[in-house]
C-alpha cells in the first residue's frame, strides 16, 4: 500500500512499474479540488474486499439475510458520489498530463538545488533531511535555534512568502528530532528562482529581529 499523495503531482507515476497492491492520493495535491482523492488497486484483491459502507448503488441484490455486492469499484462507491470533484480531479490529471510530470519532476529539481545552495548559506540554519548535493524533493525544511516555525511562518507572510511551520503530523520524528517544530518550503510547477531569493531575503530579517 503506497501513499502517493506527496509525489502524484510531482513526478511520473506507474502502479505497473511499480509493482504495487493498492496506491491512493489525494486530488488537492495535484492541483484538483478538496474532498476526493483516488484508491488505485489489484482488480483481484478489490474483488476478495467486503465494502465498509453501504448504500445506493452498489448492491445487485439485497435480502433481509444479505446482500450481494457489485464488483469493484462499484461496491466501494455507496450513495451519491463527488461528481463535480470528480470532474474537477479529471481535469487536474489532464492539465498535469499535458504539462509533462517529468518536465514538472525536471523544474523541482533545478529549484530545490538553488534553494539548498542558497539556505545552506545562511548562518544558525539547520537543515532537515538530505544535505545540499543530495538528491531531495521539491521541498526543504529547516530551523532555527531561536525561532519557532510560527513565527518564522508569520513574519514570512508579511513578505509574501507562503510557508508551513508546525510539527506536520509527525510528531515522534519531531521528538526524534530535538525539535518541537520546523518550517517547511515547498516548489511546484508555479515556482520561480526569485520566489527562492524573496525567501531567503526575508528569512535574513527575521534572523535579524529575533537576535535583537
Amino acid at each position: 500500500m503506497i501513499d502517493a499523495a506527496q509525489s502524484v503531482g510531482h513526478a511520473p507515476l506507474d502502479v505497473q512499474a511499480i509493482g504495487c497492491d493498492f496506491l491512493a492520493f489525494s486530488g488537492h495535491k495535484m492541483c484538483g479540488p478538496t474532498g476526493i482523492g483516488v484508491l488505485y488497486g489489484r482488480r483481484a484483491l478489490l474483488d476478495k474486499l467486503a465494502p465498509d459502507e453501504t448504500g445506493g448503488g452498489m448492491v445487485v441484490s439485497v435480502t433481509y439475510e444479505g446482500a450481494t455486492w457489485k464488483p469493484a469499484p462499484e461496491r466501494f462507491e455507496a450513495g451519491t458520489p463527488n461528481v463535480a470533484g470528480a470532474i474537477g480531479l479529471g481535469a487536474a490529471c489532464d492539465y498535469l498530463d499535458a504539462l509533462g510530470r517529468d518536465k514538472i519532476a525536471a523544474h523541482d529539481d533545478a529549484l530545490i538545488k538553488i534553494a539548498m545552495e542558497k539556505l545552506t548559506a545562511l548562518p544558525g540554519i539547520r537543515i532537515i533531511g538530505p544535505r545540499k548535493g543530495a538528491e531531495r524533493s521539491g521541498l526543504v525544511s529547516f530551523a532555527f535555534d531561536n525561532v519557532h516555525a510560527h513565527d518564522i511562518v508569520t513574519f514570512a507572510d508579511e513578505d509574501g512568502v507562503a510557508l508551513r511551520g508546525g510539527h506536520h503530523c509527525n510528531q515522534p520524528l519531531m521528538r526524534k528530532l530535538g525539535l518541537t517544530s520546523t518550517t517547511r518550503a515547498s516548489f511546484y510547477l508555479y515556482n520561480t528562482e526569485e520566489e527562492i531569493d524573496r525567501l531567503v531575503a526575508s528569512l535574513r530579517r527575521i534572523q535579524k529581529f529575533f537576535a535583537g
